[in-house]
């Protein structure tokens, strides 16, 4: 397992000082706030995959979620991913579920087009800048069944951890994303 440097410091909100901080993470800081979403921080290097993100799962207690930006292959219709890190994707189970033929994934380009987020740092929070409702939200059931949810501030160099009812109950509803949950196998 690669070696991520974190600091082993939870904060519990927004960070005091915003010097350094990019627009997008200050902008999703603002919506939780507006919100009253109470949530934990942790800062660290940037993390790139799913492995890198295990020592940040167990420093804060949760398991974050994969985040995958899929296209259809006329790359008309997008698609943000929320699932369970330690899932396979197999896009003939998720194609199935949401009606749509051949999904591959979308390039960094629309990410950043849509959601104004880079590679590496895909969440939920990116949302918050898809004003047109261009990315169609998919969530695996087991990420809405977990206690808490785990997501970056549009930036992977910090780490939240909120109540996933706080997700459902407040996020997604400000959010006004409608949203398809999907029960993909594990296999």
């Amino acid at each position: 397992m690669e070696e991520v440097r974190i600091d082993k410091t939870i904060y519990k909100g927004r960070p005091e000082n915003p010097e350094g901080r990019l627009e997008k993470e200050i902008q999703v800081y603002d919506f939780l706030d507006s919100l009253g979403i109470e949530y934990k921080r942790v800062d660290h290097e940037p993390l790139m995959t799913m492995e890198a993100c295990e020592e940040v799962d167990r420093l804060i207690g949760i398991k974050m979620c994969k985040n995958l930006f899929l296209c259809n292959r006329q790359k008309t219709d997008f698609y943000l991913l929320l699932m369970p890190g330690e899932k396979p994707f197999k896009t003939k189970f998720l194609s199935k579920q949401i009606g749509t033929a051949r999904l591959s994934f979308a390039d960094g380009e629309q990410m950043e087009e849509y959601l104004n987020i880079t590679p590496g740092s895909l969440s939920l929070m990116g949302l918050i800048f898809d004003k047109e409702k261009k990315v169609h939200l998919v969530i695996d059931k087991e990420v809405l069944d977990e206690e808490y949810f785990g997501c970056h501030p549009c930036i992977n160099t910090s780490s939240l951890a909120m109540l996933t009812s706080d997700v459902k109950e407040k996020i997604l509803p400000a959010l006004g994303h409608e949203y398809q949950v999907v029960e993909l196998p594990t296999e």
